[in-house]
């Protein structure tokens, strides 16, 4: 599937830019519908209404990055007839031949309104909870739980054979397509071509836009389905073509691995990519859980894993009162919105799920609209939505700060992960503040007065 979110070396999602009614609509790749609209019978998604395609706003990227300037894409999108013919020795080297590479390169231009969505990917520039707000909605949950039951026969036997929890796979068609009723129409050919010779990413881009051919050259699905998200993501679970090249099976025995139009393959497919990103079996993605106080959030840290007993000692409990029903289980501690906000127990598929898509807002929505299916109330402790969310700049501009600080940031790009939030734990821990990591606007006012 798609590893949707070109920050941190991945690849992309799409602005939100809608009205409070509009974004019960999200989709994660810029695709715009009704929550409560009913899923069609089989897995292709629906065209939108026809429109004017917008243009590329002719404006610098607000990543900052020397090859997202206007003019760097200017004079990329002017060599974009060399770059794309410049690609035919590597196509030529993984089989594809030059007869579906003219048919499909021939008059081809670069879509650069992309240029506009680049930067601009909700994961990582919306709070934690007005994502999670967007995502999972009611008629998102009672959407899932009807087609898990109309498809319970390929759900019994998808899990049956690769041990993949079902309302996993049920949430990313959710979240991905609201079950197949967003799949985006750009062309994911022209798409991967683009982001291949034009933007910060091209080097990833290009394995992506040869697999497209790949998947031309080999029959698997003809042109006219591989429609998608402006990053090229397609189908119901946005499978990105290197992703589908991987995955894909064929699991309705028809002889071809159609991840568009077939149920059956669809959700196969997503399972199969779980099951080998390393899926365990009969384990769930995490635990809401309740800190103690003073509790010590150095400890919040992804590369430190600890036994759920080991948790225990420390004063963690699971929030609502329930017991751990495996205490041996391995997870490490999430407080994406600091010590005000939840924190959360993250075990081994939390992980496969950001294998998938490597942002923790999106892995969080999935485990969370899996868990509604099942009946899981909603999460007990509130957010902090008094809390100020700061913008792309003022990201980048705490990244900044902290870099000149000394403090390991990566390159500042201002969308924030990990990597970020260690960095800010380490910076509040050295001026005597909690060191939760949460990139506030307090944090920001300081950095900005020292």
């Amino acid at each position: 599937m798609s590893k949707s979110i070109i920050a941190g070396g991945v690849l992309l999602l799409a602005t939100l830019s809608v009205t409070a009614a509009q974004a019960q609509g999200f989709d994660v790749r810029n695709l715009f519908g009704q929550a409560n609209a009913p899923a069609p019978q089989a897995a292709a998604p629906q065209s939108p209404p026809a429109s004017s395609p917008r243009e590329w706003s002719g404006e610098s990227g607000a990543s900052g990055h020397p090859l997202m300037t206007a003019d760097a894409i200017r004079a990329a999108a002017a060599n974009f007839p060399n770059c794309v013919a410049g690609l035919w020795p590597d196509a030529e080297r993984r089989g594809i031949s030059r007869a579906t590479f003219e048919q499909a390169t021939r008059d081809l231009t670069p879509d650069l309104r992309i240029m506009d969505l680049l930067d601009q990917q909700p994961e990582f520039t919306k709070a934690f909870w007005d994502y999670l707000d967007i995502l999972v909605t009611d008629a998102r949950i009672q959407r899932g739980r009807e087609l898990l039951q109309q498809y319970k026969p390929v759900f019994d036997a998808v899990e049956k054979s690769t041990g993949v929890d079902r309302h996993v796979v049920a949430a990313i068609w959710g979240v991905e397509s609201n079950y197949s009723t967003m799949g985006g129409d750009r062309s994911v050919v022209r798409s991967t071509a683009t982001l291949a010779c034009v933007g910060r990413r091209q080097a990833y881009f290009r394995d992506e836009f040869l697999a497209a051919l790949e998947i031309l050259e080999h029959r698997d699905m003809p042109a006219e389905d591989l429609k998608g998200s402006w990053a090229g993501a397609f189908g119901p679970t946005q499978f990105m073509p290197s992703s589908f090249k991987r995955y894909a099976v064929d699991f309705d025995g028809d002889g071809h691995r159609d991840v568009v139009n077939s149920v059956p393959d669809m959700i196969a497919s997503t399972a199969n990519n779980l099951k080998l990103d390393g899926w365990m079996r009969g384990q769930t993605w995490g635990y809401e859980v309740v800190v103690p106080p003073n509790f010590n959030f150095m400890l919040a840290d992804r590369a430190r894993s600890m036994t759920i007993a080991d948790w225990q000692k420390l004063g963690i409990t699971r929030a609502g009162g329930k017991p751990f029903p495996r205490l041996a289980d391995k997870a490490y501690l999430l407080v994406p919105a600091g010590a005000r906000g939840p924190a959360f127990l993250m075990l081994q598929n939390f992980r496969v799920i950001m294998k998938y898509n490597p942002a923790e807002a999106y892995a969080m929505a999935i485990g969370y609209l899996a868990d509604r299916f099942r009946g899981e109330p909603p999460f007990v402790q509130p957010w902090p939505r008094d809390e100020r969310v700061l913008s792309l700049a003022e990201r980048y501009e705490l990244q900044q700060h902290l870099a000149t600080r000394g403090f390991d940031v990566g390159a500042p790009d201002g969308l924030l992960g990990s990597k970020s939030r260690s960095a800010i734990m380490q910076y509040q821990a050295s001026v005597g503040l909690p060191s939760d990591g949460f990139a506030s606007a307090a944090v920001l006012d300081r950095l900005r007065g020292q």
